[in-house]
């Protein structure tokens, strides 16, 4: 079967193209609507760019097609059996890949409100398509999907009920298709049926996430309403005081929407040290940067604090998962992740097997750790494609 999936960003469309379940080919088109755009296409053996202006999301994805077609990877768009959507926000109206009709698309923009920075770029992906090409079968992937097996007492919030009655103030969770991915490697790795493992994820890129997740299915999650719940991220504060906000409101000269921002996007270990790159961050901590130390302990702090309050919920787990760009490559963050728990849980990790850098799925536990302990790169695109997949089969 083949099929292109997108993630349709405001200013940018990045896609990889599948061929029985095997990435062929990755595109991306940036910087649209500004005065000079890029496009680039790469399939392994060689790569095609182009510069230039493009206008919007329709015109993004007719150039896009076009160079799948100059590279050879693809000889007409009517050859595709389906387009797969990364979707951010569906709410509790989604828990399962869904076939896009008129009646979904509706639904995903009455979630804009709470993904106002996502759910509109991701509609105008899915709208560009329609036109270009309406017969072709479009399927929508959301991320908060996977975290609608949470039951009431984890996804409320103890507020006035009728907020979630009448608002839709709940958690949703996000990095859904992200933790349902490594959740099946891991399950492959500890050679049991995925119904009966237990598993704390953690998510760690830019953004950052950690679900619990109880044969198979997920309990808990870090992020909550919005992606600024949770953990300490690059930019963005995690769990903080809800007082703060009034506070600051009331006390300083910052309007709510500076706020806003603040804690989005100036927070975080940006917030601390200057930079939410954790390369920088792990850099100038080895240095003495007492700063870039701070951050980095405040990080890793908060990651095991999660994985201790999940461990309860869960009653037992059988691995940690660490995935995402920092989860997969930042061996110090791990160690520090991981510095204690053999007493407090019980989880030992091999300090040697978690300096070898690789970038293969790999226990990194000693061998005697009751707990497993795994590193796992995620694939997002290859599991929208395969949900893709499994929608458009039972048409």
């Amino acid at each position: 079967m083949k099929i292109l999936v997108l993630n349709s960003g405001s200013s940018s469309i990045k896609c990889q193209y599948f061929v029985d379940q095997k990435s062929i080919a990755s595109a991306m088109i940036e910087r649209i609507g500004e005065s000079e755009g890029y496009g680039e296409v790469d399939d392994g053996a060689c790569r095609l760019t182009h510069t230039g202006p493009v206008a919007d999301h329709r015109q993004a994805l007719t150039l896009l097609l076009s160079m799948l077609k100059d590279a050879n990877v693809m000889t007409s768009i009517d050859e595709l059996d389906a387009v797969g959507h990364r979707v951010v926000h569906g709410g509790d109206a989604f828990d399962q890949p869904t076939l896009i009709t008129q009646e979904v698309i509706q639904s995903i923009r009455n979630f804009i409100p709470l993904a106002p920075l996502h759910n509109p770029a991701n509609l105008d992906g899915i709208e560009a398509i329609r036109t270009l090409h309406p017969d072709l079968p479009q399927v929508a992937i959301f991320d908060t999907a996977f975290h609608q097996t949470m039951p009431p007492s984890a996804y409320l919030y103890p507020l006035p009920y009728t907020l979630y009655r009448e608002n839709n103030v709940r958690r949703y969770g996000f990095h859904g298709t992200s933790h349902a991915y490594v959740a099946k490697q891991a399950a492959v790795m500890l050679s049991k049926p995925l119904d009966e493992v237990n598993l704390i994820t953690l998510h760690l890129g830019n953004g950052a996430s950690a679900t619990a997740i109880q044969k198979g299915r997920s309990i808990d999650t870090s992020m909550g309403l919005t992606p600024l719940e949770g953990l300490m991220m690059g930019t963005r504060s995690g769990d903080i005081d809800p007082a703060i906000i009034p506070f600051l409101a009331h006390n300083s000269d910052m309007h709510i929407d500076d706020i806003d921002t603040m804690l989005n996007k100036e927070s975080g270990l940006k917030g601390i040290c200057g930079t939410n790159d954790m390369r920088e961050v792990i850099e100038q901590a080895e240095k003495g940067d007492e700063m870039s130390t701070l951050a980095l302990e405040m990080y890793t702090y908060r990651i095991k604090k999660y994985i201790g309050a999940y461990t309860v919920a869960l009653g037992y787990i059988d691995a940690v998962i660490f995935t995402g760009g920092i989860g997969e490559h930042a061996a110090k963050v791990r160690a520090m992740v991981c510095a204690g728990l053999e007493v407090s849980i019980g989880l030992e990790i091999d300090s040697e097997k978690n300096r070898l850098k690789s970038s293969s799925n790999r226990a990194i536990h000693k061998e005697d750790s009751p707990i497993r302990l795994f590193v796992i790169q995620t694939d997002e695109e290859l599991e929208i494609a395969l949900q893709t997949e499994a929608v458009i089969a039972t048409r």
